[in-house]
């Protein structure tokens, strides 16, 4: 019986990862869940699959989470340090879904014991990719990818060559205003934005692909866990999101991985890695699909891909301060406090600004680094969001 960790098991990657283990009774064991605020799901789920710790990461939500698990046995915790001590549990399998920069550390603890870290947690490698990949090589713990784009290459790979690999290309479904002329984007709401034509999403991953910031950081992250070199990463829209990634080759084939728009597919191919399981997910058929399409991303409407590439280039601290901005912009976003194209001139501004100052370029040498970085930007992007505001 294979010991599992969630963090992040009340959002919508830790809601699909927990369906899949339900499904194989007596194969898995659930050492810890961690949640925000809906303490009400993350009790229930501790109870379902008896976890032995649940954590809240809001210590005022602690009583209400004691509460919900009295006479169970299940401890409850909260805080960021109930977060390492829980990702320090020993466990076999740990999926790393905490949203944003605040699932660095857990990932890190997890790996110091030198486990398996599914990674949903994009914004570890976007910020901290370096110190992330040698911290697992330090003590021989493995990385999986779990968006569906690097799970869709990890797949691609198998039993291929780095050296033969060419060029990757990512797809994009375009999200929620891919065909919006860019006069509309302007006055785009916070309740259009957080519509996705094709996945089920939470909000804040749901905008992310709406203003193609989702697929910035998928480019950082691409170059960080694969080793390619950013001009060797391509991204393409597609409407459909039934190819999630190709991988071309040095002789000019292209290799692609197609599946429903469904995460059960990546979670469930490092949930079971090196084996397939059985997935209740759809099972494509291409006749009656039809046909597939895909176009060149318009980067004049969506400049946070040329943001990413430029992240790119300078490397070191730069990926910390270009996600912090992007949360601060997105929270603004969520406020009312800024428009939807306001978003990328902000981040934009402080990547700027952080440039001047401080450099940003400047190799990564510790998480403390990252965190006085990831800090740093969201106090700028709060001081400049009257700056922007449309």
């Amino acid at each position: 019986m294979r010991r599992i960790t969630v963090f992040g098991s009340t959002g919508s990657i830790g809601v699909n990862t927990l369906d899949l283990i339900a499904r194989r009774p007596g194969a898995f064991q659930v050492v810890a869940l961690s949640g925000g605020r809906n303490i009400k799901l993350l009790a229930e789920q501790a109870r379902a699959f008896r976890a032995e710790v649940a954590v809240t990461a809001h210590e005022d939500c602690l009583p209400a989470l004691r509460d919900a698990l009295a006479g169970t046995g299940i401890e409850a915790t909260a805080g960021k340090a109930a977060l390492i001590e829980a990702a320090l549990r020993p466990a076999d399998w740990i999926m790393s879904a905490i949203v944003g920069a605040a699932g660095l550390a857990p990932g890190f603890a997890a790996l110091s014991q030198g486990t398996t870290l599914a990674l949903a947690n994009k914004e570890s490698l976007v910020t901290a990719g370096p110190l992330l990949l040698a911290e697992a090589a330090k003590h021989n713990a493995r990385l999986l990818p779990v968006d569906s784009e690097h799970s869709a290459v990890f797949q691609a790979l198998v039993g291929e060559e780095m050296a033969a690999v060419e060029r990757i290309i990512i797809t994009a479904s375009g999200g929620a205003f891919r065909d919006w002329p860019i006069e509309k984007l302007a006055h785009a709401t916070v309740s259009q934005a957080s519509t996705h034509p094709n996945w089920a999403m939470g909000q804040r991953i749901t905008i992310d692909s709406a203003s193609f910031f989702n697929k910035a950081l998928e480019l950082i992250e691409t170059k960080e866990y694969f080793g390619v070199r950013p001009e060797q990463i391509e991204v393409l829209v597609h409407p459909e999101s039934l190819v999630h990634a190709l991988v071309g080759f040095k002789d000019g084939a292209l290799m692609a991985h197609l599946g429903a728009p469904d995460m059960r597919h990546a979670i469930g191919y490092a949930l079971n890695w090196p084996e397939r399981a059985e997935l209740p997910v759809t099972r494509l058929d291409l006749a009656k699909i039809g046909a597939l399409t895909f176009r060149a991303p318009d980067e004049d409407r969506f400049p946070a891909l040329r943001l990413a590439r430029e992240v790119m280039a300078m490397g070191g601290t730069a990926g910390a301060a270009f996600n912090a901005a992007k949360e601060a912009a997105l929270d603004a976003f969520i406020g009312e406090e800024i428009g939807f194209l306001a978003m990328s001139r902000l981040v934009e501004a402080v990547l700027t600004e952080m440039t001047a100052r401080h450099g940003l370029g400047k190799p990564l040498d510790s998480l403390d680094m990252v965190m006085d970085t990831d800090a740093t930007a969201r106090a700028l992007a709060r001081s400049l969001v009257p700056t922007v505001r449309t």
